[in-house]
């Protein structure tokens, strides 16, 4: 039987990348699945149907997480079709690297807006949905919340954040059933990695030549222990912050 069989999981930000990934992987393991998107429906729709004709069950819903009401929505949608929810995965993320004179107030807005105050929005909706038999809660982190790199400083204070915010929310929710952990990724390849030209870079170059197994990470290599840490095999853990970086920033 399928280790997700009968469960419900949201996947913030899945039309894309590490997103959808997990999304896939989740849907295969037997979840039925939301497929959470800001902007990309034509992505979404795509992930959704790669799901349905491997046989999974899976909806696309829009809304950003940084925006409340959107975020209502999300969760008002995914009751209607599903009843419940499950497993939340707390995917969707921006990123960018300038030097301190460059950021701007609107920078910062719109790292933290999704990133952190996201997270929140997300976790705040999806509560009400948990069953009484709990759930699990899987942050996306990065290792720059520990590595922090230069030029990331607004970047790595929002994963440094959903870090503590994780440990939190673990001790908040543990009474509830609720398991909260943060898996936090290295470099991964991702269409927003590649848009950026990390992918290729001088960057990616010199975060491979310090990363113990060799090479860059693909978005399979993330969506593998957030579904472990989704499913019962994991009903021990909880407020824990895992590297899945091949070795960088050990």
């Amino acid at each position: 039987m399928a280790k997700l069989a009968d469960k419900v999981a949201v996947v913030t930000g899945a039309s894309k990348g590490i997103g959808a990934s997990i999304a896939k992987h989740l849907a295969a393991e037997g979840a039925s699945v939301v497929v959470n998107y800001a902007s990309s429906k034509e992505g979404a729709d795509k992930v959704v149907d790669e799901i349905v004709k491997a046989g999974g069950k899976a909806i696309a819903i829009g809304g950003s997480v940084a925006r409340e009401d959107e975020v209502i929505n999300l969760f008002a949608k995914t009751k209607e079709a599903y009843g419940k929810v499950d497993i939340l995965i707390n995917n969707a993320g921006v990123f960018a690297f300038s030097p301190v004179e460059q950021i701007t107030v609107e920078d910062y807005h719109r790292q933290y807006d999704t990133n952190v105050l996201g997270v929140f929005l997300a976790t705040k909706h999806a509560l009400p949905l948990f069953p009484e038999t709990g759930g699990s809660i899987v942050n996306i982190s990065s290792v720059v919340s520990t590595l922090a790199p230069p030029f990331g400083s607004v970047y790595s204070g929002t994963k440094g954040a959903l870090d503590t915010i994780t440990k939190s929310l673990a001790k908040e929710l543990g009474p509830r059933k609720i398991r909260v952990n943060a898996i936090n990724p290295g470099m991964v390849v991702t269409e927003g990695a590649e848009s950026l030209g990390i992918i290729g870079s001088d960057m990616e170059k010199q975060t491979i030549a310090t990363t113990p197994l060799g090479r860059t990470g693909l978005p399979a290599d993330i969506a593998l222990p957030t579904v472990f840490l989704a499913s019962e095999d994991a009903r021990w853990i909880t407020g824990e912050t895992i590297f899945v970086s091949g070795g960088a920033g050990i």
